[in-house]
């Protein structure tokens, strides 16, 4: 029986010795988890960036959690806005504009109307949290607790054309985040509540987004507009900022007349058709304000009235 006994009392000191505590964090919010396609891995000759905006990201989740929300009630959606608004300005590809208090995308269609004031967004992203849940399960054992802490965030995304207010693409993703304590035999951490799971499952969301939301970003065609004529020169909105090199070439095209769709109530513009070439020669400006400098390739089109015209690259 001693015998028993003592082998018993050691075992179970063995096995303590060998028992940590561990904590590790489930669908981490890592960007090269994220699937990208062939159109944004693969490098683009000319990558002339995007003009987006990001607007408000509102919480619809109904909270009342204090530590989620601020004197303002969205705390979350602004941690969502931010959390985008870095990942597609790590990518290279885009100008991002702070837009977080726009009221609605009226103001937005405003700047558009005046470029030598203001720097008008070709894209609004807009969105918001639409779930958030958290939950916490415990399997115990004689000698073991393992506590298992689990929180889930949905995004919902909306991509605006400013230029016709139409959402030309919308998507929901949900991102989670675990993490895990073991207290065996009185060895180890007792895990008291993670608070960092709920930005971790958010990031998780925002990440799943990400790619598809580039992708329909550079699928529409770069444009930018003509905004004055002096001497032989054009003056062009945007300029090194968005990657435009002197010596690049760009179509210019007249707008296609409007017509209102009877089904939809809106109206939609034709096709545009191509009128002349300009060539790039320098920049004036600086920043938001820089502009460039082109002079006409060939072709013909009405200095007096550039309200026409949209600057486009060229196909390949």
């Amino acid at each position: 029986m001693k015998l028993n006994y003592v082998v018993l009392v050691m075992g179970c000191v063995a096995l303590s010795a060998c028992t940590s505590s561990t904590q590790s964090n489930i669908n981490k919010p890592i960007v090269e988890k994220v699937q990208v396609s062939k159109t944004i891995a693969e490098p683009q000759g000319k990558s002339l960036k995007r003009i987006v905006a990001i607007g408000r990201f509102s919480d619809e989740t109904k909270r009342g959690n204090s530590f989620l929300i601020d004197k303002t009630n969205n705390r979350i959606g602004k941690q969502a806005s931010d959390i985008l608004s870095a990942r597609l300005t790590d990518s290279g590809k885009f100008l991002m504009l702070e837009r977080s208090d726009l009221d609605n995308l009226m103001e937005e269609k405003h700047r558009m109307k005046d470029q030598q004031e203001y720097v008008g967004a070709d894209y609004m992203i807009m969105g918001s949290v639409s779930e958030y849940g958290r939950s916490t399960t415990s399997d115990v054992g004689i000698f073991s607790r393992n506590k298992i802490q689990k929180a889930y965030v949905t995004v919902n995304v909306r991509l605006v054309d400013t230029k016709t207010s139409q959402v030309v693409y919308s998507e929901e993703a949900t991102g989670e985040a675990v993490s895990e304590a073991n207290h065996v035999f009185g060895v180890g951490e007792r895990a008291g509540y993670n608070s960092s799971l709920d930005d971790k499952a958010l990031s998780a969301a925002i990440s799943k987004l990400v790619s598809n939301i580039i992708e329909n970003l550079l699928d529409a065609p770069w444009q930018a507009y003509l905004l004055s004529y002096d001497e032989g020169k054009f003056f062009l909105s945007g300029g090194k900022e968005q990657g435009i090199k002197k010596g690049d070439i760009f179509q210019v095209l007249e707008k296609g007349k409007k017509v209102k769709n009877p089904q939809t109530g809106l109206f939609i513009e034709l096709p545009a058709k191509q009128v002349a070439t300009i060539q790039v020669v320098g920049f004036t400006g600086t920043g938001k304000t820089t502009l460039s400098i082109a002079e006409l390739k060939n072709g013909a089109f009405d200095f007096t009235d550039l309200t026409r015209y949209v600057v486009r690259e060229l196909k390949d």
